[in-house]
């Protein structure tokens, strides 16, 4: 029998999960309410009031004084709450991800959404092979998918779940609404579903701008970064196209969803696609992208974590370890 401590600890934890998405299904009820554009106004409000009294504040001015030290404090304090805004924003509109995507090609005027590259959708859509998009934490990073599944496209999302589980069930059950396929990027079976994709000639997305312990070195807005490789690894072994899509938002609470052309990916003596050097184009272009939009990027996580002893183990992994 369980120690009683241990009883009431997880009592414990799951009355506060039970009571954390309570209290975030209430206030998706609200934000249902009062429509997208309040929600998003108040998000914004609340996350850019809150925000900079968060240690969080500190690192995310730390990241921006180490990638903008030609920059004044007070531009980099800007960016810093233009990014708790945005990520405002993104909350908010998690209750309205069923109604922000509005593109139509055909439309006479404009809508919420527009995409660029819509011709690059079709095209991985239609052409039976597999295919990989990678994008980052900018301006609302949901439309992607759910631009997707409205286009027809079989595509599976990769993401991280909340540590708490009425969380994630919570996520879960928002994202899976409006999106095609979703898998955890972690747990039993991850690796063998997330393989599976692109093995019945589907398409894999994935954020890849994030700190990854096991990742290997890139360059990342001038200092060294550990990427995940994964989509890099999954190229390689498939030999398919690969994506990135970014969202860039606009005023009057509209949005652009740019897809490129596929990536000339660097490849080894022997004509397959390189790891290492794949990863660190994808992660060029997610640079060019913050730099563009610095203000609507995640600047309040600690990317930057490469131990000395890194790039050695990055390479043993590497070849120790490749993809079957």
């Amino acid at each position: 029998m369980a120690p009683l401590t241990t009883v009431l600890r997880a009592a414990k934890a799951r009355f506060l999960g039970a009571v954390v998405a309570g209290a975030v299904r209430s206030l998706f009820a609200f934000a249902r309410l009062i429509g997208p554009d309040r929600s998003s106004d108040l998000g914004a409000w609340l996350v850019r009031t809150v925000g900079p009294l968060l240690p969080q504040h500190r690192i995310a001015l730390a990241n921006l004084r180490a990638v903008y030290p030609e920059k004044s404090e007070a531009e980099r304090r800007a960016i810093a709450r233009s990014a708790w805004a945005n990520l405002g924003r993104t909350g908010a509109e998690y209750a309205h991800l069923d109604r922000l995507f509005d593109y139509d090609p055909e439309a006479s005027t404009p809508g919420r959404v527009d995409v660029v590259g819509i011709e690059h959708f079709l095209k991985l859509r239609d052409d039976g092979l597999p295919g990989i998009v990678f994008s980052a934490h900018l301006g609302n990073w949901e439309l992607p998918a759910i631009c997707a599944a409205r286009f027809g496209l079989d595509a599976t999302a990769v993401f991280r779940p909340p540590n708490d589980p009425a969380a994630a069930r919570l996520v879960y059950e928002v994202r899976s609404g409006t999106m095609g396929g979703l898998t955890a990027s972690s747990g039993g079976g991850a690796a063998f579903a997330i393989a599976a994709v692109l093995e019945r000639g589907g398409h894999l997305g994935q954020l890849i701008d994030q700190h990854f312990t096991r990742g290997v070195v890139t360059s990342f807005m001038g200092r060294p970064a550990l990427t995940n490789p994964l989509l890099a690894k999954l190229a390689r072994h498939h030999d398919c196209p690969v994506h990135g899509v970014r969202v860039i938002r606009l005023q009057g609470h509209r949005f652009r969803i740019e897809l490129t052309p596929p990536l000339d990916l660097p490849r080894d003596a022997e004509g397959r696609i390189d790891v290492a050097g794949a990863t660190q184009a994808m992660t060029a272009v997610v640079e060019r992208w913050v730099r563009e939009t610095p203000e609507q990027w995640l600047w309040m996580h600690r990317r930057w974590r490469v131990p000395a002893s890194t790039p050695a183990q990055a390479a043993a992994s590497q070849q120790h370890h490749p993809v079957r």
